[in-house]
């Protein structure tokens, strides 16, 4: 028999799994919600300092409580924060545990507290001050109603569960988030599976890009006896769809689901292959973390300035800005007559936006200050996760700058970044863009969350008289160049370069 031991997350008790629990147990398996002290009503933590370690311990003793008869595996199931607790419970007794499931929740490491895992940055950085004031022993208050979004999507909640997922709602002691996760070592040998929400932003398909990259640290994710399994809801399924959570959480149980893998293994990874369209091989000058295609003849000539996607790890190799799709544009450009240029930045992670951002306003001079540019024609385009840098250019459009262009573009932050309040939201910025001209390049096989992004984009950039060309590749995947027949991607390619190259030269 299995049996399911569910932890709930931040701010959030037992209750919460009313639903999924029932249906695990109609289903003939055993359940058990785990009431964490200090924040269940029915475990006041009284007196006693309330920290990481107490609930561990509190999921520790459940898993004592189970009685070891053979057949008996337990599965647990650790939700937002609840995966903190349940690690340290599972390297504590992993030959109790059969599998650990991280419920839309990361991959905790040993000595790093779980406030490292709250996504609003600004929030962090109270709370770390909250800890260097000496506050380690208070609460964090739950959020309001409508406050929910910055700890994840609500994405598939309704009014009424939404109202539950407030009531139910408890402060939350600051010990639980400020101590470090102490393991050691033994939970890595329990199988492993993570339901990811999609809705919050990412999907299984996401993460093997990332493994792709080649980052040792993301190296564990394609491990044998790790699984990904995908549920189309926001940050809190047991609310929005329980009964679906519990049918994944039995495949989950059985050892179904998608396994990554490794980079370098099989055929070369999307963002390194073959550029679909016939450039000219032209040389690479470099100056610093930019890198110029020039066509030959007399200049100075307009540019266009590329700007790889992200976050990725840092050290990747080859690096972003040299990677197929982005060499390729460059060169395209230059084939119009056109000065192409790469750029590195150091987008590496969620919270790197802001450096990013500095990296590409120095390009943007160097290029401008080049003899081979014309300094007042120049043209920004933004690929995946950097369409939220351009944010900073359509809120205040220089002159020099003759048009924007995005392919395939994150155009509003997802709700597990904690960006939703930062600059970095181009769905609010474009409404300042004038006349600026933007072409965005957008794939009609998108994932869902990026989509939504781009046609709340649309619907700004309508609504403000933006002026807005749409290249729409109707089979296209996120990345098409690289992923999808050529014979689709060439006339879209062609035509927004062409049309950049076109507000470059009027």
């Amino acid at each position: 028999m299995t049996v399911f031991i569910l932890v709930a997350g931040v701010f959030t008790a037992a209750p919460v799994w009313q639903e999924t629990a029932a249906r695990l147990a109609a289903a003939g398996c055993e359940t058990h919600t785990v009431p964490l002290t200090g924040i269940d009503p029915d475990r006041p933590a009284g007196s006693a300092r309330v920290d990481l370690e107490t609930h561990i311990a509190d999921v520790t003793a459940v898993i004592d409580a189970v009685d070891a008869a053979a057949g008996r595996e337990i599965v647990l199931v650790g939700h937002d924060y609840g995966i903190h607790p349940v690690l340290g419970a599972a390297d504590r007794r992993p030959r109790r545990v059969a599998r650990v499931v991280h419920l839309d929740a990361g991959m905790p490491q040993d000595g790093v507290p779980p406030l490292a895992a709250v996504a609003d940055q600004e929030l962090r950085a109270q709370l770390a001050e909250r800890a260097r004031s000496g506050d380690a022993d208070g609460e964090l208050s739950p959020p309001a109603r409508d406050g929910w979004q910055r700890w994840g999507s609500t994405a598939g909640l309704s009014r009424a569960a939404l109202d539950r997922l407030t009531a139910l709602a408890a402060p939350q002691p600051l010990g639980t988030l400020l101590q470090p996760l102490r393991l050691t070592g033994a939970v890595a040998a329990v199988p492993a599976t993570g339901v990811l929400c999609t809705e919050n932003g990412v999907s299984v398909d996401l993460l093997q890009r990332l493994v792709d990259f080649g980052d040792p640290g993301l190296a564990v994710l394609a491990r044998p006896q790790v699984a990904f399994l995908e549920l189309p809801t926001g940050h809190w399924p047991m609310l929005s769809c329980p009964n679906e959570l519990a049918d994944v959480l039995r495949r989950a149980a059985a050892g179904e689901g998608r396994r990554l893998r490794t980079a370098g293994d099989g055929e070369p990874p999307a963002h390194l292959r073959p550029f679909p369209l016939e450039v000219p091989e032209l040389p690479r000058d470099r100056k610093g973390h930019v890198d110029f295609y020039v066509p030959a003849g007399a200049g100075p000539r307009p540019a266009v300035v590329l700007v790889h996607g992200g976050p990725v790890p840092a050290g990747a190799e080859p690096s972003p800005h040299e990677w197929p799709t982005l060499v390729g544009h460059a060169r395209l450009a230059a084939s119009e007559g056109l000065v192409g240029v790469t750029v590195h930045h150091r987008l590496h992670d969620v919270g790197d936006y802001g450096r990013a951002a500095e990296d590409v306003a120095a390009a943007v001079e160097l290029v401008r200050s080049d003899p081979r540019v014309d300094a007042d024609r120049v043209a920004l385009w933004f690929f995946s996760g950097a369409g939220l840098l351009a944010a900073d250019w359509l809120t205040e459009p220089p002159a020099w700058l003759r048009c924007l262009a995005a392919s395939y573009p994150i155009l509003a932050p997802f709700p597990n970044w904690g960006l939703a309040g930062s600059r970095f939201h181009p769905v609010r910025a474009v409404s300042r863009a004038g006349t600026l001209p933007l072409v965005v390049l957008r794939a009609g096989r998108e994932t869902p969350e990026v989509a939504a992004t781009v046609a709340a984009f649309v619907t700004a950039a309508e609504n403000c008289g933006a002026r807005l060309e749409l290249v729409d590749v109707p089979n296209g995947h996120h990345g098409f160049e690289t992923l999808d027949a050529p014979e689709e991607t060439r006339p879209a390619l062609l035509r927004a370069m062409r049309s950049v190259a076109a507000r470059l030269t009027a």
